[in-house]
């Protein structure tokens, strides 16, 4: 059986258990590798290690679709040993794919392939802006960890990407390269500065760097420039144009909306691409790809009901700001139950509203919208304070893929339930000694 056999053997029944999941409570993700917590996971691996007799034939077949799943954490650890071309290779295809959250290389080749695919001018840009954003970080002295996790590579990602997208020069005009470069060169600067300030509430900067970079460098050029114009955004003074009504909807534009809205995270309006992109996400987490599509939908709905013009919605412009909330909600730094579930999509209804207010006031100024709306949404949303357990907000430190979340969750709270279980032994012991029970330390002939 080939590769892609097996993969679709495996990943189909996990997408089944993730549909599944939020109303049971419950997931059960074999694929990745537990992420090391030494505190908690030596814990519950010494008192739950299975012996070699009882894992089946099965798991062979586990581990190696493990290996291209999850943050492919036995692959990062080859990586190091390898020279720095190697690994800075590694980090520019997790820069690429932590556009979504993503930290597997695997997922960033995907999503690249799927760029070139929808234009290879704007694919190159954002590899560009990629690699100088990596390497800015590294010569800043930034965290190498974080570096490595491509951590320091989607802001420039997005700003080669959106910088091609936005100027009016069109394709190859390789000059852009040159504002391009430094725009790149200066996210980690600003990614830096920014988490200073964010690190004071345990809050990430998302990408309020590449919007920053981005709107300033469009606000500082203009249509007009004689070097690097931009495109002409018009005030959106109006929403519903007079064409547009419920029967002049096209059903199947209308669904392919939803994978052209995530590929508008890249600033790509291919079905194709956005295709490419949801297998790069189903590849490293079911449950993010999952919300992406979720995500998605909600935006476009919104379009609907807000009577948004239907190009728009077709080319997937109210759909990708949601998505990234409802990623980013769903499952990523919240532990994914049912109720962070449903509270992932009130964001991605919340940020659509956002989306339509911010889109209007932003075009006065003739800036776009960029993911204003998707930043603002969630940081509302991760500073909500709740009583209720299930709604568990992660520190950053651990925050991980949906599933290992999950698990580092429940490794958590065994290890908590056994360190209470002792303490509690520990208490009745003495309160026998204390109230004249046997004293195992005292024989009878004393």
């Amino acid at each position: 059986m080939c590769l892609m056999c097996q993969l679709h053997l495996v990943v189909l029944p996990s997408l089944v258990c993730l549909v599944a999941a939020p109303f049971q409570c419950q997931f059960v993700f074999v694929l990745l590798p537990l992420p090391q917590y030494p505190p908690i996971y030596s814990m519950y691996e010494q008192n739950n290690q299975p012996s070699h007799k009882e894992v089946p034939i099965s798991s062979f077949l586990f581990k190696v679709v493990g290996f291209f799943t999850g943050d492919m954490h036995l692959c990062g650890k080859w990586v190091k040993r390898q020279p720095l071309v190697v690994q800075l290779l590694d980090w520019i295809f997790r820069g690429v794919a932590q556009v979504m959250f993503v930290n597997n290389p695997l997922s960033g080749l995907l999503i690249t392939t799927g760029l070139f695919l929808q234009n290879p001018w704007w694919a190159l840009n954002g590899l560009l802006g990629t690699i100088v954003s990596t390497v800015s970080a590294i010569l800043l002295g930034q965290n190498r960890e974080a570096i490595s996790a491509g951590l320091y590579g989607y802001n420039g990602t997005l700003v080669g990407i959106l910088m091609a997208v936005f100027s009016a020069k069109g394709s190859w005009y390789w000059w852009l390269l040159l504002p391009n470069g430094f725009m790149s060169m200066m996210c980690p600067v600003v990614s830096s500065a920014l988490s200073s300030v964010a690190s004071k509430w345990d809050l990430p900067i998302f990408t309020l760097p590449f919007n920053i970079l981005v709107c300033l460098h469009i606000a500082a050029t203009g249509p007009n420039h004689p070097y690097f114009p931009q495109v002409n955004i018009q005030p959106n003074d109006h929403l519903h144009p007079p064409n547009d009504s419920i029967q002049s909807l096209n059903i199947t534009q209308l669904f392919l909306s939803v994978p052209v809205g995530v590929g508008q995270v890249y600033g790509c309006d291919s079905p194709w691409t956005g295709g490419l992109i949801l297998l790069a996400l189903l590849l490293s987490s079911p449950t993010i790809g999952f919300h992406a599509i979720l995500g998605s939908a909600a935006g476009m709905l919104s379009g609907l009901a807000l009577a948004a013009p239907h190009k728009d919605i077709y080319s997937g412009l109210w759909g990708y700001n949601c998505a990234l909330s409802c990623i980013a909600i769903g499952g990523v730094f919240y532990v994914i139950t049912w109720q962070t579930h449903l509270l992932a999509l009130i964001c991605a209804f919340f940020c659509a509203y956002m989306t339509a207010a911010i889109s209007k006031l932003m075009s006065v100024l003739a800036i776009p919208a960029c993911t204003w709306p998707f930043c603002l949404s969630a940081f509302i949303f991760l500073l909500i304070s709740s009583e209720i357990p299930a709604i568990c907000r992660l520190p950053l430190y651990v925050v991980s893929c949906p599933e290992e979340n999950r698990r580092y969750q429940k490794q958590l709270k065994a290890a908590e339930k056994a360190q209470h279980s002792q303490q509690s032994s520990s208490q009745d012991k003495a309160q026998l000694t204390e109230d004249g029970g046997p004293d195992v330390g005292c024989s009878d002939y004393d």
